[in-house]
């Protein structure tokens, strides 16, 4: 069975699976399900059309499944969809979605979210994320797996931003910051390819040599985006094809441009 506090409010009407343990003034509503092994701490609040997965941890003073700040939303029941094992630290703040798109902001699995977090409504989060003190994601951004985003980093509504990108410590991100890469400065620019996160994912040297190539292509030989897509395209078939189909699938989708710099 769920450990609740005594102290806690959870309506009848949410489902929460066993082994779920509800700490001390927590608030669960009525249309929130949660999976087994997940802990909800002290002043948190579940609330909204929200599902969660198996494991997650949430710390004191979270509020998950808020309503969109969003001045169209009009009570619409939108959903916060989360998966499995997330940390979330004190004070975060995760909205539901809204219709501008199909209604659902989603978090993925395994990521490590720090204190004071804003996900606003139809945020896209990948999995194995780490999103640091302060970090605020306007609505519709799109983060892809492994990214990393820097303490005190405002990140622009529609953004995308690419799988295993690094950015860095109180970025304003206004553009899509492409995959693989490091940001930071102000004005934002890109830096280098991430390696030591790639390195420490293990990368093959042959996958890092590719990346590095499309690092070039895009940013350091005065291209034309055209140009550079046909560049990365022809790096298939040397050992780090799903990283060239990876870059070319977010170029394809970008819709704010590119950090360059």
């Amino acid at each position: 069975m769920a450990r609740i506090h005594a102290t806690a409010i959870v309506d009848p009407r949410a489902e929460l699976d066993d082994d779920v343990a509800i700490g001390p003034y927590a608030i669960v509503g009525p249309e929130v399900r949660i999976a087994a092994g997940t802990e909800v701490g002290a002043h948190c609040v579940i609330d909204g059309q929200t599902t969660i997965g198996r494991d997650n941890r949430f710390h004191p003073f979270s509020s998950i499944g808020c309503m969109p700040q969003d001045m169209s939303h009009r009570g619409e029941r939108t959903q916060l969809v989360m998966g499995e094992r997330n940390t979330v630290f004190q004070y975060c703040t995760f909205s539901t979605g809204t219709f501008k798109e199909d209604g659902v902001t989603r978090v993925g699995s395994d990521n490590w979210i720090m204190a004071y977090v804003h996900l606003a409504h139809d945020v896209q989060l990948g999995s194995h994320c780490v999103l640091a003190n302060g970090a605020t994601l306007a609505g519709h951004v799109h983060v892809g797996d492994w990214a990393v985003i820097g303490g005190l980093t405002g990140v622009h509504q529609f953004v995308h931003i690419g799988a295993h990108s690094m950015v860095g410590f109180q970025a304003h991100v206004a553009q899509d910051v492409a995959p693989y890469m490091t940001v930071d400065g102000n004005p934002l620019a890109v830096r280098a390819v991430n390696l030591t996160g790639l390195k420490r994912r293990d990368f093959s040297d042959e996958r890092l040599k590719v990346i590095r190539h499309m690092h070039k292509l895009l940013f350091r030989q005065g291209l034309t985006l055209d140009e550079s897509k046909t560049g990365i395209a022809a790096l298939n078939g040397q050992g780090a094809d799903d990283d060239v189909r990876c870059m070319l699938d977010f170029l394809a989708a970008s819709k704010r441009g590119l950090v360059r710099g």
